[in-house]
């Protein structure tokens, strides 16, 4: 699956399209309605040609902005809401009327990173975006920026479309920026940067060339390959690709070779373990050994009691919490069977001794494979 051509990827079926700020405000100028029109057209031609398409949109915050006469993004969190609140509803009356024009019915849907760390919710939207695309009805999705606040915001769309890929287990994640694709350096800054056309999604080598964001926009490139990694989870590739290149959607169809192709580099993982590598919240973090690293990345095995070093934080049973190799960085995430104090007793312990230490023996394993992603 990972050698589809670009020519097989244009027929997939299940499209996830995210369209950046920048390109749906023509750079803070107001809502681009004839690029929006062009998008559409382009889309309701994929769609009478069967694919099911779901749009992730940004743009609210942008538009409110135009509307309410400010000429620079506020920074504080009401001054934010306030804006989204005002700019959806441009945003989606634009979406709508054009798809509208095209007989294709829309239905929006506003989200936040707590209705996906809810394993019901998170099972309630996926239902629901499927009956959607069931009914011919194109999904258009942003996040819900009037009420979300900064512990539950995803931080960006392009985090939020690679939710939308793994939910509705989608073939194609596009994502329409202001840039023709991933270079090997800043386009803006070296005029013969070099267009990367393919890699591998989650390649560390990518992320190292990857730039900033603009001053519209939350995210960046580098943003922009991090979740291409979380929707290469479910099998989706990324194509990076310019939102104003002519008939872009229709070339992507066609097979041309534009921007830039991030690869999934390995198989699906469970539905499962899906939602928790989309998790962005952890409550506690546990330190491990070489041993235990090698054991959760080279041989697919639980996380036990003697292979850790440290806890930090406060968690309870069943909570999200990461795991981090020797240097600190994070390896894995996945929910812990017992709370803070019964952990810090259990520390390098082995197995046999939890019954001894605790009183009871509630699961052999601090995490179940079966609970745990590897990020």
């Amino acid at each position: 699956m990972f050698n589809k051509t670009r020519e097989q990827l244009g027929a997939a079926q299940r499209w996830v399209i995210k369209i950046g700020s920048a390109m749906i405000t023509n750079d803070g100028q107001g809502l681009d309605n004839f690029s929006i029109d062009a998008w559409v057209e382009q889309m309701a031609e994929l769609h009478r040609a069967g694919r099911e398409l779901l749009l992730v949109t940004s743009g609210a915050v942008a538009e409110g902005m135009r509307r309410l006469g400010w000429n620079q993004r506020p920074t504080a969190l009401p001054d934010l809401q306030a804006a989204a609140a005002v700019g959806q509803m441009g945003l989606v009356q634009a979406w709508e009327s054009a798809f509208e024009r095209h007989g294709i019915r829309t239905a929006q849907i506003l989200l936040t990173h707590e209705d996906a760390a809810d394993r019901q919710r998170y099972l309630n939207i996926r239902t629901t975006l499927r009956t959607l695309l069931r009914l011919r009805v194109v999904p258009v999705i942003n996040e819900n920026d009037t009420v979300a606040f900064e512990e539950i915001r995803f931080g960006d769309n392009d985090t939020l479309g690679a939710l939308v890929a793994n939910l509705v287990e989608a073939e194609l994640y596009i994502i329409l920026t202001d840039q023709q694709g991933l270079h090997d350096r800043n386009p803006r800054r070296f005029p013969d940067a070099r267009l990367i056309r393919e890699g591998r999604a989650g390649d560390p080598a990518l992320e190292a060339v990857a730039g900033s964001a603009g001053s519209l926009g939350s995210g960046g490139m580098l943003t922009k390959l991090h979740a291409a990694a979380k929707a290469a989870r479910s099998g989706a590739f990324t194509l990076l690709a310019w939102g104003r290149e002519p008939d872009v959607l229709r070339r992507v169809a066609t097979g041309t070779e534009l921007g830039t192709l991030l690869r999934p580099s390995q198989s699906p993982v469970a539905a499962r373990k899906q939602w928790l590598a989309v998790q962005l919240q952890v409550k506690g973090r546990l330190h491990l050994d070489a041993g235990a690293v090698r054991a959760l990345r080279t041989d697919g095995k639980s996380l036990l009691p003697v292979g850790v070093t440290a806890v930090e934080g406060r968690f309870d049973r069943g909570d999200l919490v990461a795991c981090l190799d020797p240097t600190g960085t994070e390896v894995a995430r996945g929910l812990v069977n017992y709370d803070t104090e019964q952990a810090m007793l259990l520390i390098g312990k082995t197995t046999r001794r939890i019954e001894a230490l605790l009183g009871h023996v509630d699961d052999p394993e601090l995490i179940h494979r079966d609970n745990l992603v590897l990020v």
